[in-house]
């Protein structure tokens, strides 16, 4: 059922079952497949998009054409948050790196129970700051950090957010496809900077790399970079 999922989801698990089932009755699912767009750079939004299962890349086209990754967003995220209320346009576009279940809600019916509920506002307001939050640590990190430091954090970062936990602790599997460039693209350098310091990490025994797959061996080393 709609609504035993939209549970699972950060921005409503604090929600009666009374107001559950409300927005179970106005959310529609809707399946992506891997390389569709769902919200498109300089559109206005009508709806606001929850991720069930599946991920996704945010990102920017510059005036050359070339697209810069913001982020990679996974299961239980919001997508188009920042329009809700305003008439502002979509300042990214977001496509799926992979097939995506996600759940679509109209911005009135949203609204309209926003202003009914405090809960469900608060939690909203919790996630838009957690989202403003991340970017100024994505400015930090990108303005005050050399390169090293900057790849460590970003695995540290992605790994928290898409890992695959193993037997130990220590080690972690980036659940993720994305190619040099991409990830590169995260912290705003170039793909053979990320490759040089990937392959020093690789050196160092604390991350393992097979092809685009990385597996992090030693995550305690990995932090040590961060001090």
């Amino acid at each position: 059922m709609i609504k035993d999922s939209l549970r699972k989801v950060p921005l409503f698990k604090n929600l009666s079952n009374d107001v559950l089932k409300d927005i179970a009755s106005v959310a529609k699912e809707r399946i992506y497949k891997k390389g569709n767009i769902i919200i498109s750079e300089g559109n206005k939004s009508n709806d606001i998009y929850i991720i069930k299962e599946g991920k996704v890349k945010v990102y920017k086209t510059s005036s050359t054409g070339k697209n810069v990754i913001l982020d990679i967003k996974g299961s239980g995220s919001v997508l188009a948050g920042t329009t809700l209320f305003s008439d502002s346009l979509n300042p990214a576009t977001i496509m799926t790196i992979e097939d995506s279940l996600v759940y679509t809600l109209k911005n009135s019916d949203l609204e309209n129970l926003i202003r009914n509920n405090s809960d469900l506002a608060l939690d909203f307001i919790k996630i838009l700051s957690n989202e403003l939050h991340n970017s100024q640590e994505k400015i930090t990190n990108i303005a005050l950090n050399d390169t090293y430091v900057r790849v460590a954090k970003l695995l540290l970062t992605l790994s928290s957010k898409h890992g695959i936990d193993s037997n130990d602790d220590n080690t972690l599997k980036l659940d993720l496809n994305l190619t040099r460039e991409e990830l590169a693209s995260l912290i705003g350098t170039s793909r053979e900077t990320i490759s040089r310091a990937l392959s020093q990490f690789s050196k160092e025994n604390i991350i393992d790399i097979k092809g685009r797959e990385i597996i992090i061996c030693n995550k305690n080393k990995l932090e040590e970079w961060l001090k």
